[in-house]
Parts: structure tokens; sequence; C-alpha cells
């Protein structure tokens, strides 16, 4: 028996909590990583996990396992990552980001990724709907607003400005709000949340307080690109980051409405969970989205806010409530 993989396989198991996750997550089948943990199991004389037909738990003995495995697999990865820079990073790299910055901000930048390290096989997941890192495998996301989840740790990476804009057409049927008193009789395209599962209320900042304002709406949408379209289509007052709607303004095809009272700006986050040790792959992708971001005078990081968080002490977040 293997026992390093048994190690890793178990504890992927216990994160994943199930044995067909981690088998995804590692590359073998559901019946492989079954019969290495049944074999550890019988090595070690104990039942570690708790298993029925819905899902699978730490006994007593595989709780105290489980901490140990962790504390053995982290000092084996420093111990090879202390040479790591010795070599170009390889091997697989899973990341997982929102729709608008991966198709304008990431993709558009991989030729240059490719160029300094050409033996990652990156495998990228773009979508709005956020994914269980533990569980799907994931090494690396890119999170946008704030973050709850106690078993991640982050690095603020960037910020995303929000703007209000409607397109030409509506505004020349509507009027130009001048202050947050006209939206009373203007109509807002209203965007679902798939995080919350629940409309989004236009959000503004009156003398530095956050101010709701739920407007009149015929039409919503849970995705960004068809939001975005809604807009530029003149169904209504949309707010969008700036860096998806700016295009649109430079070329007159959406005007920035209620300047004055912009919402406060989201931080833009990497994160990774905090059990697996920071892999060479990750470490190298994190530094160049950072730098990439920094580049971007409307992605750019607010340094106040850099203050004391580093990549290799990375800030562990706050439990959920």
């Amino acid at each position: 028996m293997d026992k390093l993989q048994a190690m890793q396989v178990f504890t992927r198991v216990v994160e994943s909590k199930s044995f067909t996750g981690a088998a995804a997550s590692m590359d073998m089948t559901r019946s492989t990583a079954t019969t290495i943990v049944q074999k550890l199991e019988a090595h070690l004389k104990v039942r570690l996990l708790n298993r029925t037909t819905r899902s699978v738990s730490l006994t007593p003995d595989g709780a105290a396992y489980y901490e140990r495995c962790l504390r053995v697999l982290a000092d084996i990865d420093e111990a090879e990552n202390s040479f790591s820079s010795l070599a170009a990073p390889k091997g697989k790299l899973r990341v997982e980001m929102s729709g608008a910055i991966g198709r304008l901000v990431v993709l558009p930048a991989l030729d240059d990724f490719y160029e300094k390290y050409p033996e990652i096989d990156l495998l990228l997941g773009i979508g709005d709907k956020a994914a269980d890192l533990v569980q799907e495998g994931v090494d690396c996301a890119i999170r946008m607003g704030s973050l709850t989840d106690s078993t991640l740790v982050a690095k603020r990476i960037g910020v995303s400005e929000f703007v209000t804009t409607a397109s030409p057409e509506y505004l020349e049927q509507h009027g130009t709000p001048r202050s947050l008193d006209d939206l009373a009789d203007h109509f807002a395209v209203h965007y679902v949340s798939s995080r919350r599962g629940r409309m989004v209320d236009m959000a503004f900042r009156v003398d530095g307080d956050a101010v709701d304002v739920r407007m009149r709406s015929r039409l919503a949408s849970n995705d960004g690109e068809a939001y975005l379209q809604c807009g530029l289509r003149g169904h209504g007052l949309i707010q969008t980051f700036k860096f998806l709607a700016q295009p649109h303004i430079e070329s007159g095809a959406l005007v920035e409405v209620l300047e004055p009272w912009r919402p406060a700006p989201l931080p833009i986050s990497a994160v990774y969970p905090q059990n697996r040790h920071l892999s060479p792959q990750v470490r190298v992708f994190v530094d160049w989205i950072s730098d990439l971001f920094e580049k971007s005078h409307m992605l750019k990081r607010e340094l106040p806010a850099l203050i004391g968080v580093d990549i290799t002490r990375p800030l562990k977040l706050p439990a959920r409530s």
C-alpha cells in the first residue's frame, strides 16, 4: 500500500464528503478510491469513516487521523515546494471565475501566461455560479464581493467599481435621473443573483452609507451578459461592473447616470481551500493575475486594503455566523 497516496485519498474523501467527488478530483475511479481507503483502515486496524448510501462522515478515530494527515501532507508539500523555484511550475491547475472576468480580462491575456508557464495545463471554469472548491476539486477561484466561507483562504488581487447606466434611447424617452428621488419615475432591469437566489435592488452610496432603492421593473435576468444586453437595448437602468460597461460608455452605447452616488466597489480575491498547501501552480497563477489586474486601471487593487496581506501568509476568512 502506498501510504502517502492513501493519506491523500482519505483527506480528499473527507473534504469532498464523498468517494465519488474525491475520485473525480484525483483522476481515479470511485472503486479505486474506495479500495485504497479500505486498505488504509485494514492497515491501521480502525474504522476511519462512517458510510451510508447518501453521506460519508468521520469516526472519532478518523477525525484524529485526518488532523494528523493534514500536518504530514503539509510538511511534505512544504519540503517539495522549497525546491520549486529551481524548476518551472508544471501540472494541472483548475481555476474558477465569473464569466465577465474570464471573457474580458483573463482569456485575452492567456498568451502571456503560457509564454511564462508553458508546462501548466490550465482548466478554466467560467460562469456566474460559484463552484464548491473542495467538493468539485477546484484549486483556485477568483471571487468578487465579500467572502465569508471559513474553509477558504484569500488574497485581495483587485477591486471593481460599479456604474449605473442606461442607453441613450431609454434616456431620451424617460429623461435622465439627476437624483435618487428621480428613480421613482424610471424602470430598472433587475439582476437575479445565482448565489442568493433573489433579485438584487439598485444600490447607491449617500454620504458614505449604502442605500438600496427598489425600483419598478418589467425585466430581470440571472446572466451577466444578458443583463448588459437588456440595458443596451433600452429596457431600463442597469447597474454593472465598470470594466464591463466601459467599452460601451466610450462608444456611446451606454451613458453613466447618478455618478455622485456610485455603489461601493467590490473587492476581487483569489481564494483556495485552507486545507491544501499552496501549490507552485496556484502561486504563479495568483501572482500573474494580480499583475494583470494591477495593469488594468479599472481592476487595480486598493493598496491600503492589502497592507499585511501576503499570499505566503494568506488571510483566513471568518467563520459563518
